[in-house]
């Protein structure tokens, strides 16, 4: 077996030899024996590195440029096109507890079997070896990551998502303070893509601080810097008191004020993350993960962990999503990923036009109107879960402070979910820990199209429950004390924007704006608001006054109470949901049952007094 020196170049061997830290070396070699590559690359942060990988992908088929300068598409294989839950597992140490909805597998068994796939995975390619920064470099939020992938695409995807951490190891003095990840496409067949997804497996070892990932490119299973890297930061942030969160962060500027305030917002999948961090007028620091800390002043600070966009690109289109399809749309560094290709030109799912090819190359092969998979299902021209991957400084939104190490002071907190019959458009907690509640209750409503049936609840606390690598108790009890610790906390709200009655939405998409707008007043003292049990509500004379000021036009009075409304049946149904799912939950906040518990109790006095289902706001205003 070639010896780690004999598969590097002088110039390779001189690079990590710079770096003075033997565990990199220690690691590269020893995976290097494991992987068995025929050539080893290390990667620094200059540009001549950067265009090595780039150019890369091209010649090795894994990228194909489109005819827009800059753009290229590329493919993962017909059965690997999304996060792999079944085969996404913590190594779990005897001993170690988890949340009883984490998919876990025995450290030892799981370590044996994914080496063995490991082993001989790379033969006959190449290695890179790769530094990242997760978060702002020279930052007290920095960690750094090293990635070890035989994907150029992988390598490709993360110069456009991260930040170049080579310097920031130097930074390290020799320490083994970082992240490790190892990847493999593992074989692969006549397209590029990965041959033995049967064989597929993320294993994420929190202990060690490393993800082993084999038979797969799709980004999110292979690009270990994102979610893989989230777990990994959720299991470390805990064990040092801060935290690490599956949030878009933005800057809220209202119209004729000198100001700017800073939202973080956690919202699972289809509850508007991506509209809102991208509502007009307002700017962008990350629309997915953040690191938060408390700064010496007791401010709560944040950083996008990230420098770029891995975004489903399903639905964006010009009404709906003008910054982004402009951006998709010019030229720029930019990876389409299971889109149509027709003559050069991408085209995917809701993107507005009517003139879709008949014909083409996608995530299938060559493609044509009705063709079929080997299951008899019709194969749509672009896979709904196609993505583009691009740097988030493409965005004529972003946000001046986007880099900034010290990162932003954060002064509001949105937690998003989705129903069509019981919670408000937007809420403001009673308390941190009523906040808190917020986010532990998230629940996203299913529509006809995920499973087939309307009106079925998905709990996904806090947007994180795919990701929570400690137990659920233990996390939000940290959560709790985290905010305690805040000598300046920021305000929490709840958003729904997905209310209906008799079956149409009981407000435009656009309105979201308001909603947020009146958030950022409260904030800074402009609006009062209405305390009900379920949190404080907005006055209607306060809407209808930033409708007509940002729309120009009316806010009916008829439609705030339908909205504002506080549903009493509905909300006692949430809370025995929530009941029932938290009650075998070990080491539940006793914050939590108090909230849960007292809301419950008020609604139903509520309920007795008024003899009523519905509760205008304005019965507050008259009865207290």
């Amino acid at each position: 077996m070639p010896s780690l020196k004999n598969l590097l170049s002088k110039d390779n061997l001189a690079k990590l030899d710079a770096l003075e830290n033997p565990h990199v070396i220690g690691l590269v070699e020893k995976y290097v024996a494991l992987c068995k590559p025929a050539k080893v690359s290390i990667i620094m942060d200059n540009s001549k590195d950067v265009a090595y990988v780039r150019q890369s992908t091209l010649d090795k088929g894994e990228e194909t440029k489109l005819k827009m300068e800059g753009h290229t598409i590329h493919y993962d294989g017909y059965y690997d096109q999304g996060r792999d839950r079944e085969v996404t597992r913590v190594l779990l140490p005897p001993g170690m507890k988890l949340s009883r909805r984490i998919n876990v597998i025995d450290r030892e068994a799981g370590l044996n079997e994914v080496l063995r796939f490991l082993d001989g995975a790379m033969r006959g390619r190449e290695m890179l070896v790769r530094f990242f920064s997760l978060g702002p470099t020279d930052s007290r939020f920095s960690l750094c990551a090293l990635q070890l992938t035989d994907s150029s695409y992988v390598g490709h995807s993360e110069d456009l998502l991260y930040r170049s951490g080579y310097e920031q190891f130097k930074r390290l003095k020799g320490s083994k303070d970082f992240f490790t990840f190892v990847h493999s496409a593992g074989e692969l067949d006549e397209r590029n893509c990965s041959k033995h997804v049967v064989n597929k497996r993320i294993y994420i070892d929190i202990v060690d601080g490393k993800v082993y990932s084999v038979n797969t490119q799709y980004a999110g299973n292979s690009v270990g810097l994102k979610k893989l890297a989230l777990r990994l930061a959720i299991y470390r942030a805990n064990r040092e008191d801060w935290l690490s969160e599956h949030m878009l962060i933005m800057g809220v500027h209202p119209e004729g004020k000198n100001r700017v305030t800073y939202f973080t917002g956690a919202f699972p999948s289809a509850c508007g993350k991506t509209s809102t961090a991208m509502i007009p007028g307002q700017t962008i620091v990350g629309d997915d993960l953040a690191y938060l800390k408390i700064d010496d002043e007791g401010n709560l600070r944040a950083v996008n962990v990230e420098s770029g966009v891995f975004g489903i690109i399903q639905d964006v289109n010009p009404v709906d999503d003008p910054l982004i399809y402009k951006a998709l749309t010019t030229p720029r560094e930019l990876i389409f990923s299971n889109v149509l290709v027709t003559d050069g030109t991408p085209y995917w799912l809701g993107m507005g036009r009517s003139d879709i090819p008949k014909k083409g190359m996608n995530h299938s092969g060559e493609w044509w109107e009705g063709k079929k998979d080997a299951e008899g299902g019709i194969i749509p021209f672009a896979h709904p879960n196609a993505r583009y991957t691009m740097r988030l400084s493409e965005l004529e939104n972003v946000d001046p402070n986007v880099n900034n190490p010290g990162g932003i002071v954060v002064q509001g907190i949105l937690y998003g979910g989705r129903d069509s019959d019981t919670n408000v458009p937007i809420c403001e907690a009673l308390s941190w820990e009523h906040g808190v509640y917020f986010g532990a209750t998230l629940e996203s409503e299913t529509t006809t199209a995920t499973i087939g049936r309307t009106g079925v609840r998905t709990s996904d606390p806090m947007s994180l429950m795919d990701f929570l690598v400690v137990p659920l108790g233990t996390y939000l009890t940290n959560y709790i004390k985290f905010g305690r610790r805040l000598k300046n906390r920021p305000r929490i709200y709840a958003t729904n924007y997905f209310l209906k009655h008799e079956g149409k939405y009981t407000n435009e998409k656009v309105d979201k704006k308001v909603w947020l707008m009146w958030a950022d007043g409260r904030i800074h003292g402009e609006y009062d608001a209405i305390e009900t049990p379920i949190g404080y509500l907005p006055k209607y004379e306060d809407l209808n006054s930033l409708f007509k000021q940002i729309f120009k036009r009316d806010y009916k009075e008829a439609d705030y109470n339908l909205q504002f409304s506080l549903r009493l049946d509905k909300i006692l149904e949430k809370i025995a949901r929530m009941e029932e799912l938290y009650k075998s939950e070990e080491g539940m906040p006793k914050e939590f049952w108090e909230t849960l518990n007292q809301q419950k109790a008020d609604v139903q006095a509520l309920k007795a007094e008024t003899g009523k289902s519905e509760v205008p706001p304005s019965f507050f205003i008259e009865h207290r």
